[in-house]
């Protein structure tokens, strides 16, 4: 795809139930990740659901930001536990053929102060049965250059900070075997272009 589509995806399905599957686009701040969600819910057809980034639901409603590790630890549980609540509900979704979701329980890991395996253990899962969940993985790149950056309101890292976690997300999710990268060496076109073609190409094949 040379260019972003234009219009609305019509799918022309008339499935009444569909068996939603999770695909998640994740990636380290300032990449245009939220962008390409949006463009994604005005091309994507009415059988894809969003959600939300746990963690910008999380500190948007108030949760406290401490300091220390008790406090990051705190955050990245309650992170988790509502990305898991929010893919639940989505999936129970009747015309759902597909959630897409704003980063994936695993993100977290990126920011966990500690061991992995503290992580899984501290709320009741494992590396591989989250790894599992999800049927593929569109990892958006976070950018080399300063001027390609921006911050948000929920997020206040660095550029430094953003391609290291950036990277730890990369690594993270490498395992999983329908991984996905978007450059950030493209234009931030070319960047939605091919994310949205990927999400595409997951759509239950009646979707297509």
């Amino acid at each position: 795809m040379e260019s972003l589509p234009v219009g609305t995806h019509s799918c022309g399905c008339e499935k009444l139930r569909h068996r939603a599957k999770l695909v998640v686009l994740t990636g380290g701040p300032g990449g245009g990740k939220s962008a390409i969600l949006e463009l994604a819910r005005l091309y994507l057809c009415r059988h894809v659901v969003f959600v939300p980034e746990a963690a910008s639901v999380v500190f948007g409603g108030g949760f406290p930001r401490v300091p220390g590790l008790a406090g990051m630890q705190a955050s990245q549980r309650a992170i988790f536990r509502i990305q898991r609540e929010m893919e639940e509900l989505a999936r129970k979704n009747p015309e759902a053929g597909m959630v897409v979701c704003d980063r994936g329980t695993i993100d977290g890991l990126a920011y966990w102060p500690g061991k992995p395996n503290a992580f899984f253990e501290s709320v009741g899962t494992t590396m591989e049965a989250e790894l599992k969940r999800y049927s593929a993985i569109v990892h958006i790149t976070t950018p080399a250059l300063p001027n390609q950056y921006q911050k948000n309101s929920i997020r206040h890292e660095s550029l430094r900070q953003a391609r290291e976690i950036d990277k730890k997300i990369s690594e993270l999710w490498a395992p999983h075997p329908h991984h996905h990268e978007v450059s950030a060496a493209t234009n931030f076109i070319d960047k939605a272009t091919s994310a949205i073609q990927v999400l595409r190409d997951h759509l239950p094949k009646c979707c297509q």
